[in-house]
Parts: structure tokens; sequence; C-alpha cells
């Protein structure tokens, strides 16, 4: 990459990003813009400390920052429903926890410029805990997640999102071989609750942090 196109993108990274905030902020957000994956893996780790229980909303964006790790490190509790050797009850008890941990952590499938956090989940652990639950929440998003309004949200859901987050989870369904969503009717689908957050819920500690960084689905 030159250099005068690494420099576009972060103006443009930039610009589309506090333009965001400042949306996310008028809605009653917690919002701040950083410009790389550090910053923001500093700023997440400043809301845990020893002993907290830690949930995590299986987030792509969260792995790449190795926020996970990081907490275990710290002698956080952490609430993975993801960790490998989970019985189904097991993974459904921690689910649960999830829903009353002392921070959850998550990214949003889309946040719109008027400050909009849009999601889709299978099983809605995420957007329920999203809604109300954890003592802290905290949502990471890259801007490539930005969009302008509603409607190119779930435009970017169905043709980006859920097809990519399908082929991870490795799912037989329709958008795995067409590359966009299908409006399956399968048992095995896995966008079944959808949540447009306007606002910051009323009785919510959120903090939304946007990165200039490509990060997730």
């Amino acid at each position: 990459m030159s250099q005068i196109t690494a420099g576009v993108e972060a103006w443009r990274d930039e610009t589309i990003g506090t333009a965001t905030v400042k949306a996310l902020q008028k809605n009653g957000f917690d919002a701040v813009y950083v410009s790389d994956i550090e910053e923001a893996a500093k700023r997440v780790m400043a809301f845990i400390e020893k002993g907290k229980t830690i949930g995590f909303g299986g987030s792509m964006t969260i792995k790449a920052m190795r926020i996970p790790e990081k907490a275990q490190e710290l002698g956080a509790i952490v609430l993975d429903h993801n960790a490998p050797g989970l019985t189904p009850d097991k993974k459904l008890e921690i689910l649960r926890s999830q829903l009353t941990c002392d921070v959850f952590i998550s990214s949003s499938n889309a946040v719109t410029m008027d400050g909009f956090l849009v999601n889709v989940d299978g099983n809605g652990n995420r957007v329920a805990a999203l809604t109300f639950g954890p003592k802290k929440t905290v949502v990471v998003v890259g801007t490539n997640k930005i969009v302008r309004n509603l409607e190119e949200a779930q435009v970017r859901i169905e043709t980006l999102a859920s097809p990519m987050n399908n082929k991870r989870l490795d799912k037989p369904n329709p958008c795995v071989k067409t590359g966009v969503c299908q409006d399956c009717a399968l048992e095995t689908r896995i966008c079944r609750a959808y949540q447009v957050l306007r606002r910051k819920p009323s009785l919510s500690d959120f903090t939304v942090i946007v990165v200039g960084s490509y990060l997730g689905f």
C-alpha cells in the first residue's frame, strides 16, 4: 500500500468514524474514536479487573484483539461459550451467565452514521446482553461496519455479515453457496433475532469504541 493510499484511507476512517461517534453520543452512548486496534484493546482492557466476570458475544473483532486471552491473563473470570470441549448444558449455562456478568464485550454487525447499532443473532444471547443485564457493556466496531442508514445496515448483514459468519460456522445454509442471504427457513438458520438500538438502553452503562481499521465481518 502506498503512503498516498494509506493516507487517504486513514482520512476516510477518521472522518466517518468521528462523525459516527458524535451521532452515538447524541443518542446517549459513551462513544470514542481510536485510530488503531492497539489503542482499542487498551481501552477495552481498562474495564477489566481481576476477579470480574467477562462475557463475550462471539465476536471476531474481539477475538482479533485477543481480549479473552488478555482478560484471563489478568485474572478475570472469562465466560466464553465458544471454548472447546463444552457440553451443550455447560454452553447454555455460560450463555445465561453472560446476561448478568460484570462486563459484556461484543462487536456489532453494523453501525449507522446516525448512531444506531444493528445486530442479528441466532440464539439471541448477544442482543439480549446488549439490551439489559451486564453491569458494563462494551462494543467495538471497525469503520468497515459503518453504513449510512438502517437500509444499508440490512444490506450489509445480508451480503457480508451473515454469509461470512455462516461460512465461518460451517453452516449448511444457502448463503454459503450464493454468498448472499436467501432468507432461508432451515433449522440451521442463524439469522433469527433482529435488533436495532436507536438509543442507549436506559439502565445500561454502555461504551462504543469505533476503530479506524477493518475488523470482523
